[in-house]
C-alpha cells in the first residue's frame, strides 16, 4: 500500500471516529391534546328562511265599464301613477248624445209634471165648490202621481248617462305603478277587455307557509284564537333577500296568519307586508324571506365537531380514560354557516373534540395531561 491511499485510510477512521463522538438526539414525537369543549346549553337566533313572491297589495285589474273605441292612452308601461290620474279614455261621443236625449227627456216630463199639476190643483178648487166629482178629482190626481214617476225616471235615466260619460274616462283606483297594456289606441274595447294590470305598490305583501315546527309551538303553547292577533303581533320583524343576494333596506310585519293547516305540507299561510316608499318592490318579484326565531336551552356545538359520514352525523366523544368515542347525533342547521343544533345523541356536561375531529378515529387517545407531556420533552 503506497503512503497516498495509507494517508486516504487514515482520514476516513478519523471522520468516522469524529462523527461517533458526536452527541447527536433524534427528534422525539410529543404528541398534543385535541381541541375539546364542554358542551352547555344557551339560547340562539335562528334565521328561518321562506321563498316568497311579492305582490302588491292592491294589485287593480283595470277593464272599461263602458264598449267603444279606444281613443287614448295616458300612461306607458311600468309607470308610477297616482290615484284618480287617468289611464284611458274611450271615444265618448255616443255618451254625450246619449246624455244629452235623457236630459231633453227630463225638460219634456217635468213640463208634463207641471201640467197635471196644474189641473190636478185646479179639480182640487172646483171639488170643494162642488162643481167637479170625485172621479174627476181622482184622475187628475193620478195623472200628476204619475207625471212625477216619469220626472223620477228621467233624472235616474240622466244620472246614468252622466255615470256611463264618466266611464269613457278610466282613473287610477289606487296608487301604483301599470303593468303590462295589451291594448292599443284605435282599438274596440268592451267590459271584456282587460286594458293592464294597476299594482298598488305603496304596501307589498308576499305569502309564506309557515314551518311546521313553529305551527307546533303554537299549538303545544296551548294559545287559543283570540291570542293570535298577540302573537302575530309579537313576531320578529322579517327581512327580504332578492335573488341576487340584495337585502331589501325596508323591513316587513306578519299581518295575518290562516286558521287552517295545510294537511299536505302540515303549514300555515302567512301574509308579510312591506313598505315600498319608494317604488323598488314589483309585483312577481321572486326573493327569500328571512325572519329571526330565537330557540332557546338547546346544545349548540361548531359545525367543525360534526362529521359526516354517508347519512350519518357524528360527534367525538372524550371519555374518562381521555380516548375518544364516536356518537351519532341529530343536528339542526342553525343558518348562521358556523353552528348546529344537537337535537339528540348528546347530554349537557359531555366533552367534546372539537377542531380536528376528522382526523380522530375510535378509541383514540385524545387528551394527554400536562405532566405526561413535559416528561416526554
Amino acid at each position: 500500500m503506497n503512503r497516498k491511499h495509507y494517508l486516504k485510510w487514515i482520514f476516513m477512521i478519523c471522520l468516522v471516529a469524529g462523527l461517533g463522538s458526536c452527541n447527536i438526539n433524534e427528534p422525539k414525537l410529543v404528541e398534543s391534546s385535541f381541541e375539546t369543549m364542554i358542551v352547555k346549553k344557551s339560547d340562539i337566533e335562528i334565521p328561518y328562511k321562506f321563498s316568497a313572491r311579492m305582490k302588491g297589495q292592491n294589485d287593480v285589474t283595470v277593464t272599461p265599464q263602458v264598449s267603444g273605441q279606444l281613443m287614448k292612452i295616458c300612461v306607458t308601461e311600468g309607470q308610477q301613477v297616482k290615484q284618480g290620474a287617468t289611464l284611458f279614455v274611450i271615444d265618448s261621443r255616443n255618451a254625450q248624445l246619449e246624455l244629452e236625449a235623457a236630459q231633453a227627456n227630463l225638460q219634456a216630463a217635468l213640463a208634463q209634471e207641471n201640467s197635471a199639476k196644474l189641473e190636478y190643483e185646479s179639480n182640487k178648487n172646483l171639488f170643494e165648490k162642488k162643481i167637479v166629482s170625485s172621479y174627476m178629482l181622482n184622475n187628475s190626481e193620478n195623472s200628476y202621481k204619475q207625471a212625477q214617476a216619469a220626472v223620477a225616471q228621467a233624472r235616474s235615466a240622466v244620472n246614468r248617462a252622466k255615470v256611463n260619460l264618466g266611464f269613457c274616462t278610466i282613473t287610477a283606483s289606487v296608487s301604483g305603478v301599470i303593468g303590462e297594456i295589451p291594448v292599443r289606441a284605435g282599438d274596440q274595447v268592451s267590459p271584456m277587455t282587460q286594458l293592464t294590470i294597476l299594482s298598488g305598490n305603496t304596501t307589498m305583501y308576499a305569502e309564506i307557509s309557515v314551518t311546521e315546527a313553529i305551527v307546533e309551538a303554537m299549538v303545544q303553547s296551548g294559545m287559543k284564537a283570540a291570542e293570535v292577533d298577540q302573537y302575530i303581533a309579537s313576531l320578529p320583524e322579517a327581512s327580504f333577500v332578492m335573488k341576487n343576494g340584495t337585502m331589501y333596506p325596508h323591513k316587513g310585519r306578519v299581518v295575518s296568519l290562516t286558521g287552517v293547516v295545510n294537511a299536505a305540507t302540515g303549514s300555515l299561510t302567512s301574509k308579510v307586508t312591506f313598505p315600498n316608499p319608494d317604488g323598488h318592490l314589483y309585483s312577481g318579484i321572486q326573493g327569500t324571506i328571512v325572519m329571526p326565531f330565537t330557540e332557546k336551552n338547546v346544545m349548540v356545538v361548531p359545525q367543525y365537531a360534526v362529521v359526516r359520514l354517508q347519512d350519518k352525523s357524528l360527534v367525538y366523544k372524550v371519555k374518562a380514560d381521555s380516548t375518544a368515542t364516536a356518537v351519532d347525533v341529530t343536528t339542526e342547521d342553525t343558518g348562521n354557516g358556523k353552528d348546529f343544533i344537537v337535537r339528540s345523541g348528546l347530554n349537557e356536561g359531555d366533552q367534546i373534540v372539537t377542531t380536528g375531529a376528522n382526523n380522530v378515529t375510535e378509541g383514540q387517545k385524545v387528551l394527554f395531561p400536562a405532566a405526561e407531556v413535559k416528561s416526554e420533552k
